[in-house]
């Protein structure tokens, strides 16, 4: 759940919602529903605090960085209604001379400034992040290593940390994610 978080944070919409177990029914059948309760059952507590303490702390953190980036991401909404340019797209989009950025199906950009490479696999602590051939350097939001790209890094992924490059010159700073929650 906690890579689940990570990675939702830079998708368009944030938002922990689904149908966890137990589930709780509202009403006995063939009785009047619950006042306020609906007519349908419900699953388990969503809230971050309901998926215990060390997720709560990966929640909070990236639920403070979505809140850093909302003149970003209120950017990337911006474009995508007046130019169709959508906020959430595979690396080829911004890079199409980049032949290798074509074959990599693993890692998007959000917006043009933002690299967000997502853990997928189960106890994965690391991983290899292709960084396209840009007139910018790389930079590694969490170590503020600057790479040239054209290349693949490895990354370190502990749990609470989904890989993340910004550009150089680009319109992110570090500190958006280094804050203190």
């Amino acid at each position: 759940i906690a890579r689940w978080f990570e990675y939702a944070t830079f998708c368009p919409v944030l938002r922990l919602h689904g149908c966890r177990n137990p589930w709780n029914e509202t009403h006995e059948e063939n009785e009047e529903p619950i006042s306020g309760a609906g007519i349908c059952g419900t699953g388990a507590p969503n809230e971050i605090w309901s998926y215990g303490e060390e997720n709560e702390k990966i929640f909070t953190k990236y639920i403070f960085i979505r809140e850093r980036l909302k003149p970003y991401i209120k950017e990337l909404m911006a474009q995508a209604h007046t130019v169709g340019t959508p906020p959430m797209r595979p690396l080829f989009y911004d890079y199409p001379s980049d032949e290798s950025a074509w074959s990599i199906d693993d890692e998007f950009m959000f917006g043009s400034d933002l690299l967000v490479a997502p853990v997928i696999y189960e106890n994965e602590y690391s991983r290899n992040v292709y960084l396209p051939k840009s007139e910018d350097k790389w930079i590694n939001v969490w170590t503020g290593e600057a790479f040239v790209g054209n290349q693949t890094v490895k990354c370190d992924a502990p749990l609470d940390k989904i890989p993340l490059f910004i550009k150089e010159n680009g319109k992110l700073d570090r500190k958006l994610f280094l804050g203190d929650k």
